[in-house]
């Protein structure tokens, strides 16, 4: 494992939320925004890394060509993690350079915002169908169960034409990879389970295609002379069965918590669908479920200055670590005016929840259209939605990459929903 050498009063990473305020990033990134450059922090992985807590800074830094994505994303909380192996199961997300651009770009075509809005009249009816079974099911019921992960799912298995019957497949190893407390034999097992899947897939979709996004690259590579390899299409389908659903799902529930907390913020919602995009947009950014931020490697000195008129006059070494918090940015009072409180109707600057640069989120649209969906939907066909346990019950996924909730048990009155 490469380390950086040990420094001394170097602080460690943050890791824990607030307590008592779960939706808002690790307390000590406040006063690091104040600091005129970034702070150099020990991560569970063993490592220093310099950790860049400004929205202009962390915009800066994502579209820098000289940091590298091959490091896993939420590598650096993962204690002890062997950095010289982390070639990860969804390595497009780990990829640079001309391939990472050529597998982009493939992709890029089957998430337009024009396929998206096409895909919006299934998507608003597979959330009515899980609004109307749930509607039927005794109470109370767990909202991520029955409704959060059930969404991005059914979407992703449609666009790969995989049956839902086989998402448990995914599900549980998904999770498993997302977690930075389980033992090293445990991730590597549920690494192979999952590759193993997807390159069943794939070699599925070679001998006889369908109509889904798997089939479509497939034929879009070979007729532009350019024919993706098995190891290629086995990284991309991992990487939708992953991103595709554990982020969307759990901003669905973490959304649905926060909110009913905020009666005012519902009833607004309730009444005003048109806000609805606006309002996903700020529950992106005020919730930042990405929660370690996302970590680089330098190739090339960077200048080690923020984007104000005091500079620091040294240099990021090549070789070194960076960590984007994207929760800190997301946060930012120069930027996002009364940033720790909802406003559903906020103007300002595009959010890094999905990140930014050459590896910002593809499927960004996608989530947005079932967010939205979601939003439109839940809560006005049950308006009498909440929590059946007191808010102090719920657990939260603090050891996942993403946040989220584990579970969220909710109840409504059974006349007042149509």
């Amino acid at each position: 494992m490469t380390e950086t050498p040990d420094r001394i009063g170097v602080p460690p990473f943050p890791l824990n939320r607030p307590t008592g305020c779960p939706f808002d990033p690790a307390a000590e990134y406040a006063p690091l925004r104040d600091l005129e450059g970034p702070v150099e922090m020990s991560t569970p992985a063993g490592v220093n890394a310099w950790v860049f807590t400004r929205f202009d800074d962390v915009r800066r830094v994502l579209a820098d060509p000289r940091l590298s994505s091959r490091l896993a994303p939420s590598a650096h909380a993962v204690p002890g993690a062997d950095l010289d192996r982390q070639i990860g199961t969804a390595a497009i997300l780990q990829d640079d350079g001309e391939h990472h651009l050529r597998l982009r770009r493939l992709l890029a075509s089957e998430f337009t915002i024009k396929r998206m809005e096409a895909l919006r009249p299934r998507i608003a009816q597979l959330i009515e169908d899980r609004l109307d079974s749930m509607l039927r099911s005794d109470r109370p019921v767990d909202l991520v169960e029955v409704f959060a992960l059930p969404i991005p799912s059914l979407v992703i298995c449609e666009l790969l034409g995989v049956p839902y019957e086989e998402r448990d497949q995914f599900q549980h190893r998904s999770a498993i990879l997302g977690t930075v407390d389980r033992r090293p034999e445990e991730l590597e097992r549920a690494g192979v389970e999952l590759g193993q899947y997807a390159a069943g897939l794939v070699l599925a979709r070679q001998a006889k295609r369908e109509d889904d996004l798997l089939s479509r690259l497939i034929t879009r590579a070979e007729e532009q002379g350019d024919a993706l390899a098995v190891p290629e299409l086995v990284s991309i389908v991992l990487t939708l069965l992953i991103a595709g659903h554990e982020t969307t799902a759990n901003m669905i529930a973490l959304s649905t918590l926060a909110l009913l907390g905020e009666p005012e913020l519902l009833r607004t919602l309730r009444h005003q669908p048109e806000i609805s995009a606006q309002a996903v947009e700020e529950m992106l950014r005020y919730l930042s479920v990405l929660q370690f931020g996302l970590f680089r490697q330098i190739e090339d000195d960077i200048p080690l200055i923020h984007s104000t008129p005091a500079a620091i006059p040294a240099d990021i070494k090549a070789g070194e670590y960076l960590i984007a918090a994207l929760p800190a940015a997301n946060r930012d009072d120069r930027v996002f005016p009364d940033p720790d409180r909802i406003d559903l109707t906020r103007q300002g600057p595009a959010h890094l929840a999905f990140g930014f640069g050459r590896h910002q989120c593809l499927g960004q649209q996608l989530a947005r259209v079932m967010l939205q969906e979601v939003f439109n939907r839940l809560f006005r066909r049950i308006p009498t939605l909440r929590l059946a346990v007191p808010v102090e019950q719920i657990r939260f996924k603090d050891n996942a990459m993403t946040y989220g909730v584990a579970t969220l048990p909710v109840t409504w009155e059974r006349e007042s929903h149509r």
